[in-house]
């Protein structure tokens, strides 16, 4: 397939559904799977360079499986051009190292169910960045009107007196928030980023560069883990699994669309998040005041994008 027919068909609706519905379940499934993994390693809960090391070794490992699905494809192992070195490692700053600083030890202070609906920022983060940066992709009214239904969820479930998560703290549901900007930041380099260039290529070394720097951070910090096992093993596998597949997939539909157009999705990552969280770690989400922000969260990302499921990207 050449490089017109496969921009052609990443822009098709049913072909962005299926790719970010892809994505979307294996980032639920990493809410979970953090916390079971900071359990399995015996990582102590105020041993943030452990964390650190643990998620560094994740993103290390994904990059590496990229890459050899690269070399695989393309007979060889593709070195990108000097030009292009100083955006692939900016954002495998800013979109792993920065981003998932923030994640581990943000989630290691609230509950699963709570850091995913707190994704939900994301959207609204992108939808504001692609404005200021990119020309096709203005703020419009329906898109502010979203975000402020979208931005009343989140505030809905992050400043409650009590229940579900215990309200705000700055080194929980503050570093999730910084997590979300992160990673919006990175959609947004990431569509630079990619112009030109192989997804696959840009995600495996951005992925491996990233996951480098959180270890060399976690190993200074001289993080431990209290206990290696098969099942943690098999756990870190399947996390560098779902972080290679996920981000070389979702780098793709960014390259070939609008910033904001790919950004509605991630109204589902909330939805698998707090899911997955009630199947494997038996945290709660039915009540009244999360089961509202949960729907405000994705109603304001869904009405932000309604133009595109208007033109028939759902």
């Amino acid at each position: 397939m050449d490089r017109h027919s496969t921009s052609s068909a990443m822009q098709r609706g049913p072909v962005i559904i299926l790719l970010a519905l892809f994505c979307t379940i294996l980032w639920g499934t990493a809410y979970p799977a953090v916390k079971i993994g900071y359990e399995l390693f015996a990582i102590d809960a105020a041993d943030g360079f452990g964390k650190l090391l643990f998620a560094g070794l994740r993103f290390t490992l994904a990059g590496l499986m990229t890459l050899a699905v690269s070399i695989v494809l393309q007979k060889k192992l593709v070195v990108p051009e000097k030009q292009h070195w100083k955006g692939i490692v900016l954002l495998g700053l800013v979109q792993t190292t920065c981003q998932y600083i923030f994640f581990y030890l943000g989630l290691a202070n609230t509950s699963g169910v709570k850091g995913s609906i707190l994704y939900a920022l994301a959207t609204f983060f992108v939808v504001i960045f692609a404005h200021l940066l990119f020309p096709d992709d203005r703020m419009t009214m329906q898109k502010i009107i979203g975000c402020c239904i979208g931005f009343a969820g989140v505030f809905l479930i992050t400043f409650e007196g009590g229940g579900l998560g215990g309200g705000f703290a700055l080194t929980g549901e503050g570093f999730i928030m910084l997590s979300t900007l992160s990673s919006a930041l990175g959609s947004i380099i990431s569509r630079s980023v990619t112009q030109g260039q192989d997804p696959v290529v840009v995600t495996g070394y951005q992925l491996t560069g990233g996951g480098l720097v959180l270890i060399l951070i976690g190993l200074c910090g001289h993080g431990t883990f209290g206990a290696v096992t098969a099942k943690g093993l098999l756990l870190l596998f399947y996390m560098a699994f779902l972080s290679a597949a996920a981000f070389t997939v979702w780098t793709m539909l960014l390259k070939h669309n609008p910033a904001s157009r790919i950004a509605i999705y991630n109204f589902l990552i909330p939805i698998f998040g707090t899911t997955f969280s009630v199947m494997f770690l038996g945290e709660s989400v039915f009540n009244l005041r999360s089961l509202a922000a949960l729907a405000l969260a994705c109603a304001g990302i869904y009405i932000v994008n309604k133009e595109f499921v208007r033109k028939g990207a759902c």
